[in-house]
């Protein structure tokens, strides 16, 4: 667990990831502002963080990724040292990492241990069995969906998950007419038949939708580049 230490230059830290811990130990310690935020309070840039990764993934921004992916680093140590200054329960990043790693290994055994898998379907196997067994209190194979995922996310994970019980529940079928839904909840009747279609194909519903944005959001910024230009030759556009 993480003590008072007398503060050393992160820079002159030769181990990456030690002076990434270091620099937010003596940030937490010493920053007025770093010093008054909670768990809870640093949810929104959690989320923000990881939404910033998705989108240098999916632009394929190698300089962003890198980046953005230290700034999500930067919330793990940021939560982690936060938890080492619980009263009653604290954990440091040491704690965390060390977690990590005994559950990975636990979680591969046909890389650390004696087990054998040749398939992505047989790693999964061993994956889904050593989660078995972490995880025995759980009743429901809905326990551990968190509630905070994006509705098309969510859903997409709650229906794998309900395809493993033979009894439950599929998607309501269509009852609508031509014109399409005529309410909220027949619409969200309708995005889950089209969530359970993805899946049955392999297809990420969230992506799907969050690609499509991002090229309507493309579409948007060009109409405006265009109203621009034809306003800074004095002529509504359109016109020849």
């Amino acid at each position: 667990m993480t003590g008072s230490r007398e503060d050393v230059d992160p820079l002159k830290v030769t181990d990456p990831l030690r002076a990434a811990a270091e620099t937010m130990r003596q940030v937490r310690e010493r920053c007025v502002w770093s010093q008054r935020i909670t768990h809870r309070d640093l949810v929104p840039y959690l989320i923000e963080e990881s939404h910033e990764v998705i989108d240098a993934v999916e632009a394929g921004d190698r300089a962003g990724l890198r980046e953005e992916l230290g700034d999500l680093l930067w919330q793990v140590l940021f939560h982690s040292a936060v938890a080492a200054q619980d009263p009653d329960d604290p954990f440091d990043i040491d704690d965390v990492a060390r977690g990590l790693a005994e559950k990975m290994v636990r979680r591969h055994p046909h890389v650390f241990a004696g087990a054998v898998a040749t398939t992505p379907e047989e790693v999964l196997v061993h994956w889904n069995a050593a989660k078995a067994a972490e995880k025995r209190e759980r009743r429901s194979v809905l326990d551990g969906v968190p509630r905070g995922m994006p509705a098309l996310a969510r859903a997409q994970k709650v229906l794998g998950r309900a395809a493993t019980i033979p009894t439950a529940p599929a998607p309501p079928p269509d009852t609508t007419t031509g014109a399409g839904p005529a309410s909220e909840a027949e619409l969200g009747d309708a995005l889950l038949r089209l969530v359970a279609r993805a899946r049955e194909r392999g297809w990420d519903a969230e992506r799907a939708l969050r690609e499509r944005v991002r090229a309507l959001e493309a579409e948007v910024r060009a109409a405006e580049a265009a109203d621009r230009a034809a306003e800074a030759v004095g002529r509504p556009r359109g016109e020849a």
